[in-house]
C-alpha cells in the first residue's frame, strides 16, 4: 500500500486559517466528500467521535485524525496544510499545521491500522514535513506525498 492509493489529486488543500478543531473537521469532511464521494456529515461525525477517545495530534505540528465509516469501499485520505497553525491539544502541546485524515470502511480491521502506520511513518519524516510546509500548491503537495519512496522499517 502507498499513499497514491489513498489520496486523490483533489484531496489536498491549503487553508489560511481554522478557528477550531471542529471547524477543521468540517473542512476535512467536506474535502473527503468532494474528493472521494463520502457523505460529509458521516465523515465529520466519525472524526469528532474518534477524537473523543483522545486527541489525534501526534506531535511536531502533525495531526492524524481518522474514522471508520459504514458504506465505504476502501481506505481513503485527505491532506490539509494550515497556513496558521491550530491549537489541537496535541501530545506535545504544539499547534498543528499538517493534517492527514484517514477514512476506512467500518470492517477494515488490520488494513486500517496498516494505512495509519503508513501515514504516520510518512509524516514522521522531517524532510517530507519541511517540503510540505514549504509549498502552497496542492498539486505540488500531492506529488510530494505520493512520490514513491523505498519502503522503510517502522
Amino acid at each position: 500500500m502507498d499513499l497514491s492509493k489513498i489520496l486523490a489529486p483533489n484531496s489536498v488543500k491549503v487553508m489560511a486559517h481554522q478557528p477550531s478543531k471542529k471547524r477543521l473537521f468540517q473542512e476535512l469532511g467536506e474535502l473527503a466528500a468532494q474528493a472521494h464521494g463520502l457523505m460529509a456529515a458521516a465523515a465529520i461525525d466519525g472524526l469528532l467521535e474518534r477524537e473523543t477517545l483522545g486527541p489525534t495530534g501526534v506531535g511536531n505540528g502533525i495531526a492524524l485524525p481518522h474514522a471508520r465509516l459504514h458504506g465505504l469501499e476502501k481506505i481513503v485520505g485527505v491532506f490539509m496544510r494550515l497556513e496558521k497553525p491550530l491549537d489541537y491539544e496535541s501530545v506535545d502541546r504544539q499547534p498543528v499545521d499538517l493534517v492527514f485524515a484517514l477514512f476506512a470502511p467500518k470492517d477494515s480491521g488490520v488494513d486500517h491500522l496498516k494505512a495509519l502506520a503508513l501515514v504516520s511513518r510518512t509524516m514522521r519524516d522531517g524532510g517530507m514535513c519541511s517540503k510540505l510546509r514549504a509549498n502552497n500548491d496542492p498539486a505540488t503537495i500531492f506529488a510530494i506525498l505520493t512520490e514513491s519512496r523505498a519502503p522503510q522499517a517502522a
